[in-house]
Order: structure tokens, then sequence, then C-alpha cells
């Protein structure tokens, strides 16, 4: 099915919107509660006004049995010309759906280093907004490299992403990932992590990171929410280290969380 979207909608001229994507299996999305409050939050501080009874609605309306990946867009809307409008419109909210399959779970990763740089102090940083230009170069990047991804620094040479995930270094019993501060965003599955570390004997610190410390690092992983844990191998030609089990239990904290919410198991990778 398709959607008609008007050419005045900021959305498409101007970016003006957030999105979400998350999981679903057998017709429940995980982690669905955490999805739409981060999407309410965002459409808060952008001020786009919309109910949190329309997004489930429109969520329901996307839900199928089948494993799929869901992408919730909203927008501010069509308006008159502007960079802020003295009407806008109604919001824009629309669901779509992508096959997933598990094989995408737990894929090894190699990086490359990013030309661009994140801007940690936008008033956007941490909101999943429309504009994803530069994340799109970083891809870009990776793949004339013969990568699978691109790590993306922050204006002060520190670590912050990669164009679809967030981090994730273990040393000895600690797990290490940028804050909110370095200019990343707020992954439900990093959450999921941080969250469930102390229960698995390891602790969390949330701190500025150097690129350096990725090589002498016991492991290295990626969190989204479609691919779940991902380890990363290499690093700009540079080996990392390898399969971890500290990691290895993380993922099947994952699963039993998948299974607890959805009913349903992620297939091994």
């Amino acid at each position: 099915m398709s959607a008609v979207v008007s050419v005045d909608d900021r959305g498409f001229t101007l970016g003006d919107g957030v999105f979400d994507t998350a999981l679903a299996l057998g017709g429940v999305v995980f982690a669905r509660d955490r999805h739409v409050e981060r999407l309410l939050a965002a459409a808060r501080q952008l001020g786009i006004a919309v109910e949190r009874t329309a997004i489930d609605a429109a969520i329901d309306a996307g839900l199928a049995s089948a494993p799929a990946i869901l992408r919730t867009t909203l927008t501010r809307g069509a308006a008159a010309r502007g960079l802020w409008p003295a009407n806008a419109g109604e919001p824009t909210l629309i669901v779509t759906t992508a096959p997933w399959s598990p094989t995408l779970v737990g894929q090894p990763a190699r990086l490359v280093t990013a030309t661009g740089r994140r801007n940690e102090y936008s008033a956007t940083a941490n909101l999943k907004t429309l504009g994803y230009l530069d994340h799109i170069l970083a891809a870009r990047e990776a793949a004339v490299a013969g990568v699978d991804d691109a790590l993306i620094l922050n204006t002060r040479g520190r670590v912050c992403c990669s164009t679809i995930a967030n981090i994730f270094v273990r040393i000895g019993r600690r797990l290490v990932t940028p804050s909110l501060a370095e200019g990343c965003l707020p992954g439900i599955l990093r959450a999921r992590v941080i969250e469930a570390a102390p229960a698995l004997g390891l602790s969390v610190e949330e701190r500025p990171l150097a690129p350096e410390v990725l090589f002498g690092a016991d492991a290295v992983f990626l969190t989204n929410s479609v691919r779940f844990i991902r380890p990363v191998l290499v690093l700009d030609g540079r080996p990392l280290a390898g399969d971890d089990a500290a990691v290895a239990t993380l993922m099947a904290h994952l699963r039993a969380l998948v299974r607890t919410e959805c009913g349903a198991d992620l297939a091994a990778p």
C-alpha cells in the first residue's frame, strides 16, 4: 500500500520531523512503550503536536504476524513557505513495514572511521530526525571502503556512534559507552544493555571514549533495535578483539526478553 504525502509537507521539503524503527515479532513490537515514548519526547522537543493514541493506532494498523521492521515517521505536516510556519497543518504520521530476517542478528561488522563529524552541541543531536544526510554520506564512505558500517566521531574527535547503532566496549568487567552528551542517540537497545549489565556481573560507564581505546578493548559491539548486538571485528583495517563470552551472555539475555515480550524467539544467527 502506498501513502500520499503533500509536496508542501515539511518532512519532504525541510526534513522537519522524526522517526522511529522497531522490530515486530508475532504481531508484537519489542519494547513498544519505549519506542513510542521516545518518539513522543522528540515530537515535544520539536513542538510537533501528536497524541499517543494516534501513534498507537498507526502502529496497530501496520502490524502483521510476519516478522517485520516497523518505521514510524512523524512530520510537522504541510505548511506555507518559511522556516517557522505561522500556521502548520495537521502532523503527518505514517507507519511502514519491511521484512526482517533473523540473519541480521549478530552479524560481525567491519568499520571505517567516517571523515564527517557528529555535532554533539546540536539541539537535535539526541533526536532521530529526518535529516540523516551526514550518516548517509558516512554509509557511502563505508560502502566505498568495502566494509559494513562507519564509526562516527563527534567534533572533539571522540567516539559517538555508527551510522545506525550505538557502540559499547568491554574492558574487563566494565562496559563503556559514550554518554548522550557526546552526541549519540538514546537507543532502545542501548538502554536495555545498560539495564541488564549489572545483573550479569558487568558495570557500566557512560563517558567520553577515545577511538584508540577500541583497539585495546576486550570486545567492541554495536547495538540497535533491528540487529540487536553486532560484534565489531575490524576498524580502519586493524583487527579488534573477536568473539566474547560476556557479550554472548548479554545477547542471551536480550533473546530471553524478546521471548517474554513477544512470545517469539530470535533465531540463532
